[in-house]
């Protein structure tokens, strides 16, 4: 005789909905405990909910570039603008262009705040460029021919080779002379200072007749140049070409210098970072150059290391102004260390700019606004007013409807509603996710999400229970089904919510990334709380007898009576008969 088969026994949770609610409440316990300790209790608020900075830049024309704002560069500026500003750690910073030239950039209420308004209009166009003369920041007097050597700017720079950490700081120091004559040969064709035999520049010590006028014209903008006022710093870096001899100041407002052409650009710098140097103790900012700026780098200091002072020194100008003019002694590449009377705020901004890239726009802030959260909270009170009321109309529905299985719909939406609250709590100071007035919109549509993923469930179930079936089989055979159309159902969602949050900028982000958040979670609980519940309550005497107050009554679903095939007994054949 034939073993019989052995039936396919209840899959996973089914036969232990046990394991799936101790999970589910492992996960809403670590992370309750980890929203306490980390003492992010609330979600971060967005500029419209919690006030914050609006700032309008206009993008301002380049010389000898009449066709530089267009969208190609407005588009990278924003790119760069929200790196930067995200950088800083603040979170939900809106970038974006308003009309051929304006950028919006609206940055919510936060301890970081100030820094980023500080650089979002920074252009951050670095360049490394030769040293050809140096003295203090204040304008010469009129009739004096040359600088002096009195000054030596504050910050300094110690470049340094990936091999060895060699290097000197920059102590910038020459005779008036030898400065004199590097004004002077500033702008000849050759802009880089060769020694003569005596190790003197060739230029003459002092303008001649033979001077021609744009020679002049940098002695007398050198001479009259003002490092000690921030207009004079502002007059001195605007508008120049990188092929450009130039005037500069340095960033404290100490000393001038006259600068050779652009030899490495911000683009060489492949990264950028704020450190402490533990044997001086002090803040520095290292620098990795990429490949090419490399080389580029190693060339500059080889040819500089053969130089006299100053013009041994290369300048790191951001901005038109010198952050450092660093001395070099030897040929290096590879990567480089500014140091200087830094800060750690001061280091770390500077690395951030310097990491994210120059700006191809320079901009004036045009206007400045202080967003109040009064707007926003009303607006927000208005949005929670519309929820509650919408999930009353649901909570009404499914009493009216399913009456006891309600009570399994209202706990499931009570665990997706803590799931998702905590999560966007912790998500905040992990990814800068902040709660704007979209995202409250889809956690609101979410609420409608979840229940249908009820709904499915529960009417697979009554189908079953109209067929004739007992409710502990009707509950497992429903299940199949009802998962394969809760997943397609979620899995769509999730897909809309994904598409709208990778072509959305702004705050529509917000909406698209609340709602495929919650669509996860909606699997999440269905499967994880949902179909455990259920299991459990369909051996319960209340559910299991189909009581009128339970929503699984027969009678009221019009069951079919239970199929009931009579066996043919076949009468035994008489021998006789055969």
């Amino acid at each position: 005789m034939a073993a019989p088969k052995k039936g396919r026994g209840p899959s996973g949770g089914q036969g232990r909905p046990g394991r799936a609610l101790a999970l589910i409440l492992i996960a809403m316990v670590a992370l309750t405990g980890g929203m306490f300790l980390s003492g992010h209790t609330t979600p971060r608020l967005g500029i419209d909910l919690a006030g914050g900075t609006s700032i309008t830049l206009k993008a301002k024309s380049q010389p000898g570039k009449p066709d530089a704002i267009n969208q190609t560069n407005m588009d990278t500026a924003v790119s760069i603008i929200e790196r930067r500003v995200n950088g800083l750690g603040v979170s939900e910073a809106e970038v974006q262009t308003q009309g051929r030239d304006n950028i919006i950039v609206n940055i919510p209420k936060g301890t970081n705040s100030k820094q980023a308004r500080e650089q979002v209009g920074t252009t951050a166009q670095l360049y490394f460029r030769p040293v050809l003369a140096v003295t203090e920041g204040k304008a010469t007097p009129a009739g004096t021919a040359s600088p002096s050597a009195s000054g030596s700017p504050k910050p300094s720079a110690s470049p340094s080779s990936k091999e060895t950490a060699s290097g000197s700081k920059a102590t910038p120091s020459a005779s008036a002379t030898t400065q004199g004559r590097a004004v002077t040969g500033a702008l000849t064709k050759d802009t880089s200072p060769s020694p003569s035999a005596s190790g003197t520049p060739k230029a003459s010590a002092s303008p001649s007749a033979s001077v021609d006028p744009a020679t002049a014209e940098l002695q007398k903008k050198f001479a009259e140049l003002d490092c000690s006022t921030k207009a004079g710093r502002a007059k001195a870096g605007a508008d120049v070409k990188p092929t450009d001899t130039t005037v500069a100041c340095s960033s404290e407002g100490d000393a001038k210098y006259v600068l050779g052409p652009a030899e490495v650009s911000g683009t060489d710098v492949g990264s950028a970072k704020a450190a402490i140097d533990q044997q001086r103790g002090m803040w520095i900012v290292q620098m990795d150059f990429t490949d090419k700026g490399s080389k580029k780098f190693q060339q500059i200091t080889s040819k500089l290391s053969t130089q006299q002072s100053p013009m041994n020194q290369f300048a790191i100008a951001l901005d038109g102004e010198v952050v450092s003019a660093p001395q070099v002694n030897e040929t290096l590449s590879g990567s480089a260390e500014i140091s200087g009377s830094f800060t750690q705020q001061s280091a770390q901004d500077l690395a951030n700019v310097l990491s994210y890239g120059a700006l191809p726009l320079s901009f004036n802030e045009d206007t400045v606004t202080t967003v109040t959260a009064a707007l926003g909270g009303e607006q927000l009170q208005a949005g929670l007013i519309a929820g509650a009321i919408g999930l009353a109309l649901v909570v009404i529905y499914l009493v009216a409807y399913y009456r006891g299985l309600a009570l399994i719909a209202l706990l499931s939406l009570m665990v997706s509603g803590i799931l998702t609250y905590t999560l966007m709590s912790l998500l905040g100071p992990a990814i800068g996710f902040a709660l704007n007035l979209p995202a409250v919109c889809g956690a609101i549509v979410a609420i409608g999400i979840t229940a249908d993923s009820f709904i499915v469930y529960f009417e697979r179930i009554r189908d079953e229970i109209r067929e004739g079936r007992t409710l502990r089989p009707a509950v497992e055979r429903a299940w199949p089904r009802a998962r394969r159309t809760i997943l397609v159902s979620d899995f769509v969602s999730f897909l809309a919510a994904a598409v709208l949050f990778i072509v959305t900028v702004g705050k529509v982000q917000g909406f698209a990334f609340t709602l495929g958040l919650t669509t996860l979670l909606d699997v999440v609980v269905v499967f994880l709380f949902t179909k455990p519940v259920m299991t459990l309550m369909a051996r319960t005497k209340f559910f299991s007898s189909g009581h009128s107050w339970s929503g699984l009554d027969p009678k009221r679903l019009g069951a079919k009576p239970p199929l009931r095939r009579s066996r043919r007994v076949n009468a035994p054949i008489d021998p006789k008969e055969a």
